[in-house]
């Protein structure tokens, strides 16, 4: 479990810290009430942030920072001091943000922070710039925020790393750079990856409005004109990551079947829409099948609609590990599931569905009582010739049919 580490003379803020932070983070939480007792928890825990008074009784000028700072830890600052230059100091370091203490809106803005920062492990950032100087700086920056970053000099080559990571969330260029600018690298980028994939961010000291426009028509997220704080660049990057993760999450929402968290029958037909085009410039052939499980009303019948509910999970989890990923799996509704294998024949794609319905009859799933439940499924499969996909589809069902008045528990292939 991650811990942090609140180092705050005041005890009664640091209680109603550690409480809050608990709450809503289920993080370990450890309290030092000076730098002395600090220094003891470092040297035993590496922490995933600290939160740092500093005005400490053996430490009244901010030693604290600068020695978790040697000590490779993250930090951020809570300080009663608004005077601006000291607090422009402060941010001169190497730490994540400065936090004025006031009451529960800190807080709760702290706790909001840290979950930023943990969600941020999970995405990488790509920075484009010739300046040696600058792409280390961002690095700096963007590392602090707990990002994964690559770093590059030109547009080329950031489509070359783009290519190899394709799992990027976010471009930060520059916009004068040599082999290809900045604007040239937004617009080939935006071919492929729409702002739903990816966010880009300009930068640039560029003092032509009609540039600044250009980024942002080519298809920037957003434009951060040099020189810039800290603050603001931080404030910028995670806004722009935030709006891409509530993106993918109303995205989601949208494809995915709730329960299985398989793509549901709308995405199923405007995916397969699109395929079908390239299958006809292509010659591609595909396998369509119908999977529905046997029984299913006796089983919820006998052991009610949760356990059901979890029959159908099992199976959506062995549809899922038993195709690639560039196939198609979809809940269609119900018991009911149909699996497009892509790029595929008759003879293969006959192995992989009796697999499939091998490894469901040889699996069981435990009831809250401790009772297992065995159960089967039967599957109607066609390849896909010169039909539409309805007649695909509806060839396929017929051989479910099939599979269900021959005994169920069994492949029927076309």
């Amino acid at each position: 479990m991650e811990r942090i580490l609140v180092v705050e003379d005041n005890k009664a803020l640091a209680n109603l810290m550690t409480k809050k932070l608990k709450d809503s983070l289920h993080f370990e939480v450890d309290v030092a009430y000076k730098l002395s007792e600090a220094k003891l928890f470092l040297h035993k825990y590496q922490y995933f942030v600290t939160l740092l008074d500093i005005n400490l009784p053996d430490a009244p000028n901010g030693e604290v920072v600068d020695y978790v700072l040697e000590k490779g830890q993250h930090a951020i600052v809570l300080s009663g001091n608004i005077d601006k230059e000291f607090r422009k100091k402060m941010l001169q370091k190497n730490i994540i943000d400065y936090v004025n203490k006031g009451g529960i809106d800190d807080i709760n803005y702290i706790i909001s922070t840290i979950e930023r920062l943990y969600k941020n492990q999970k995405h990488k950032v790509l920075v484009v710039d010739d300046s040696m100087v600058f792409r280390k700086q961002m690095e700096g920056f963007l590392t602090n925020l707990f990002y994964k970053v690559y770093t590059v000099a030109h547009g080329e080559e950031a489509l070359g790393m783009l290519q190899a990571h394709p799992e990027i969330s976010l471009i930060i260029t520059d916009y004068n750079m040599p082999v290809m600018n900045g604007l040239e690298l937004v617009h080939e980028v935006r071919r492929d990856k729409t702002k739903n994939d990816l966010c880009i961010i300009a930068i640039s000291g560029n003092n032509d409005e009609e540039v600044n426009a250009l980024f942002l028509k080519y298809g920037a997220n957003d434009y951060i004109k040099k020189p810039f704080s800290k603050e603001e660049f931080s404030c910028r990057v995670n806004n722009s990551v935030e709006a891409l993760e509530n993106i993918h999450i109303i995205t989601n929402h949208a494809n995915r079947d709730y329960l299985t968290g398989l793509y549901n029958r709308r995405y199923f037909y405007e995916s397969m829409e699109a395929y079908m085009q390239e299958c006809a410039d292509s010659a591609e052939k595909f396998a369509v099948a119908i999977i529905d499980i046997d029984h299913f009303k006796k089983i919820n019948d006998n052991f009610g609609h949760d356990v059901g509910d979890k029959i159908i999970i099992h199976l959506a989890d062995i549809l899922r590990s038993g195709t690639s990923h560039r196939d198609l799996v979809s809940r269609f509704g119900g018991e009911e599931f149909c699996v497009v294998l892509k790029n595929i024949n008759r003879y293969s794609a006959n192995d992989i569905f009796e697999r499939i319905r091998q490894e469901v009859e040889e699996s069981s799933l435990q009831t809250p009582d401790g009772e297992f439940v065995k159960f089967t499924v039967s599957i109607g499969a066609t390849i896909h010739g010169e039909d539409t996909l309805h007649d695909t589809i509806n060839t396929a069902d017929m051989m479910l049919y099939k599979a269900k008045n021959s005994g169920r528990n069994q492949v029927v292939f076309e």
